[in-house]
């Protein structure tokens, strides 16, 4: 087989012309250099080198190995480069797979912050729905997940970004404006209207409506203001993050009410696997997230290590 070894032989008996110059700068003697370019030429079936040549020309074959040599061997430093500056914490790949529409507001922009900072990380967002997020970092189809629930689970870690409160949504003319709250029973004739994800990633049917057995009508929709379109227009009512709905509810488009009378609250988290989560790019991603959600969402508040 051809090794990196002969590659380098090959580059430095073409750049030097002889065996004797190459053997210096390869640190080999003669016979060793002369015994790989014959292990090379016995591979291929073909001379490298025109015999009796001074000083040493390649052949067309040689030529053709040299120009691929040049090539393989420039990105074998350029890749040695690159695990290095992984093993220090300064290069890598960071796929981002984000559960709500409404993050890209502000993920986009945090994305934007980082790659002027971290040129060397390559960043990607793994699109589409994906009913198991975190499972996506065990699957090693991803290396950031956001998500607002963080189940226990091996080898994931989870990094609290922002607090935040789920508002009911509902048209300025529906009776439940009448209301000060929303209660869950208030929900029950309703036709609920959310994004196309599993119950237990939603808020206000894990929190308020499931545990009192309450199963109102469902609709779904995929984007945000596709929701509130359709609560505009009486369609139904739905319970989203305040500052997802920021935007609207500032023009007065759709009316908000609290969920319960002490709110319906939840908080927004990085999961990362517990490897990455401890090299330099991910840690100042994770910030670079938390300085630009703050720094452009209103209503949000900081959630400590330990959740709280």
């Amino acid at each position: 087989m051809i090794e990196i070894r002969h590659l380098h032989a090959l580059i430095a008996l073409a750049e030097t012309g002889n065996l004797s110059k190459a053997g210096r700068r390869l640190h080999l003697s003669q016979p060793a250099l002369s015994h790989q370019v014959k292990s090379i030429e016995t591979h291929l079936g073909v001379p490298l080198f025109e015999r009796k040549s001074s000083p040493l020309r390649l052949s067309p074959a040689g030529e053709r190995l040299l120009g691929a040599a040049h090539e393989i061997v420039k990105q074998m430093r350029q890749c040695e480069r690159d695990v290095a500056r992984i093993a220090e914490g300064k290069a890598g790949q960071l796929r981002i797979a984000v559960e709500c529409h409404s993050c890209f507001d502000w993920l986009m922009p945090a994305m934007d912050e980082f790659r002027i900072a971290w040129p060397e990380v390559e960043m990607d967002l793994v699109s589409g729905f994906q009913p198991d997020p975190t499972g996506l970092l065990i699957e090693n189809q991803a290396d950031l997940v956001i998500v607002s629930k963080a189940p226990p689970r091996e080898d994931v870690v989870y990094h609290p970004l922002f607090r935040y409160e789920v508002l009911a949504l509902l048209a300025h003319q529906h009776p439940l404006t009448r209301k000060s709250h929303l209660t869950a029973q208030d929900f029950a004739k309703e036709t609920l209207i959310t994004y196309p994800i599993p119950d237990d990633r939603i808020d206000l049917v894990r929190e308020v409506l499931a545990p009192l057995g309450v199963n109102p009508v469902r609709r779904t929709a995929m984007l945000t203001v596709a929701i509130l379109q359709l609560v505009a227009s009486q369609r139904g009512v739905a319970a989203m993050p305040g500052w997802a709905v920021q935007p609207y509810l500032e023009r007065n488009y759709v009316a908000h009410r609290p969920v319960r009378k002490s709110g319906l609250f939840s908080q927004l988290n990085a999961a990362t696997t517990r490897t990455l989560a401890g090299t330099a790019y991910m840690r100042e991603f994770i910030a670079t997230m938390k300085k630009v959600s703050f720094d452009s969402l209103k209503d949000i508040t900081a959630v400590s290590a330990d959740g709280r």
